[in-house]
């Protein structure tokens, strides 16, 4: 006999893995509608949160993906590399943990294009939500990592 409750939890952690690194593949190629995929978008989508590096919390679905508009609008070119990768289920939500190892196109300098390249680490949480389409993202909060601290 093939499946059963161990099966459905690992395609179930194999689902949010996937939903989660829908992410920062839409932030990655700047689609806002990948991005609006990613995010729940059923009756209580007015609860979404979004709590970028440095910024207040950004409530309700419309602020949010407005939130992530700007930031690609303004982002020559940024690519992630997760470390740390945990994902715990409950139910119908999910809690993934990740490091976000960035890397950035420094910004223009006078009309000039970028002069090179910046890294950046933060640490994420992402609490996605089970509903009939898959795994949206409700809550996703980064907070950025201090040089020379690593997590415990």
């Amino acid at each position: 006999m093939t499946g059963g409750p161990a099966a459905a939890a690992d395609a179930d952690a194999d689902a949010v893995r996937a939903a989660n690194t829908s992410l920062y593949d839409a932030f990655e190629t700047g689609d806002i509608d990948l991005m609006s995929a990613v995010w729940l978008d059923d009756a209580s989508a007015g609860d979404v949160t979004c709590v970028h590096p440095g910024w207040a919390p950004v409530h309700g679905r419309g602020s949010v993906l407005r939130s992530w508009s700007m930031i690609m609008a303004n982002t020559s070119y940024i690519q992630f590399v997760l470390t740390d990768v945990d994902v715990r289920i409950c139910g119908d939500v999910a809690v993934v943990t990740c490091g976000e190892n960035m890397l950035t196109g420094l910004p223009e300098t006078d009309g000039e294009p970028s002069p090179g390249l910046a890294g950046g680490r933060a640490v994420a949480t992402n609490v996605f939500r089970r509903t009939s389409r898959g795994w949206r993202l409700w809550v996703h909060h980064a907070s950025p990592v201090l040089a020379g601290q690593e997590p415990t």
